[in-house]
C-alpha cells in the first residue's frame, strides 16, 4: 500500500504543478486542472473513492490477490 500511496502522491503532484505552470505561462484556463484535482480530493475525502487509486488498484493489484478472471486464477 505504501508504494501505491507514493505513486498517487507523485501523480497528483505532477498534475497540479503542471497545471499551475501551464496556467502561468500559457493560459489561465489551465488553472482549471489543479482546481479539478482539488475538487476530486475533497470528493475523495467525503466518499472514500479516488479515481487514481481505482486505476492503481487495476494496474498494480495487491500482493497475494488473485483475479478470478485472470489466467492464473485457481
Amino acid at each position: 500500500m505504501h508504494q501505491k500511496r507514493r505513486i498517487h502522491d507523485a501523480i497528483v503532484g505532477i498534475v497540479v504543478t503542471a497545471g499551475v505552470a501551464l496556467g502561468h505561462y500559457v493560459s489561465a484556463h489551465w488553472l482549471l486542472v489543479p482546481a479539478a484535482i482539488g475538487v476530486t480530493l475533497i470528493q475523495s475525502g467525503i466518499t472514500g473513492f479516488c479515481p487514481v487509486y481505482f486505476a492503481l488498484d487495476r494496474l498494480l493489484p495487491s500482493k497475494g490477490a488473485t483475479d478470478s478472471h485472470g489466467c492464473c486464477a485457481k
